[in-house]
């Protein structure tokens, strides 16, 4: 069976947080320590309930489970686990800001069947409706290789900082929205 997407709804919550975490702890294995691993299993995989809020977060459903997930954002916060920050909540221009991709994670069994590539291409598809002209991220190494074969340029690589003092290495990257993606 294909997997439908939908926009994810507040009752998903659970489900996206069991898949986020198995994708971490599947995938991130193959470009981090232990130790950035079980960091970013704890700190990068709590749904931010704000994306579901604004209808901006969408998941993948196969036969009652939650197989990928993902979205963007119309507000200034980049990345889950970067911490609270003052007016990340803030809506952004979509004349003069990129709308921010966020928290993509697909489930093991599912990858490499295009779920990633279609939630992007319903992320660009939403954030150009709503006058946006470009999307931004900030990537975990796992997921560069999906946004580099979709069109997305590095920017600059970053240490992402968690609270439990581990960094981890991130790649700040960026679309500009005025393509037909496939």
């Amino acid at each position: 069976m294909s997997p439908e997407q939908r926009a994810a709804t507040r009752s998903d919550i659970p489900a996206i947080a069991a898949l986020m975490r198995a994708s971490v702890l599947e995938l991130f294995p193959h470009f981090h320590t232990p130790r950035e691993t079980a960091s970013a299993a704890a700190y990068l995989t709590e749904p931010d309930t704000v994306l579901i809020d604004d209808g901006t977060y969408y998941v993948h459903e196969a036969d009652g489970e939650i197989v990928a997930c993902g979205g963007w954002s119309k507000r200034d916060k980049l990345y889950t686990g970067s911490g609270a920050r003052p007016g990340e909540d803030r809506l952004l221009d979509p004349a003069t800001e990129p709308a921010r991709v966020r928290a993509m994670f697909v489930h093991s069994s599912w990858t490499r069947r295009g779920l990633a590539r279609a939630t992007l291409n319903a992320c660009a598809e939403a954030a150009t409706t709503d006058g946006f002209r470009s999307l931004v991220l900030m990537a975990t190494l796992p997921g560069v290789p999906l946004y580099r074969s979709y069109g997305f340029r590095e920017l600059t690589r970053a240490d992402i900082p968690l609270p439990d003092g581990v960094t981890l290495t991130g790649v700040s990257m960026e679309l500009a929205l005025d393509f037909t993606s496939t």
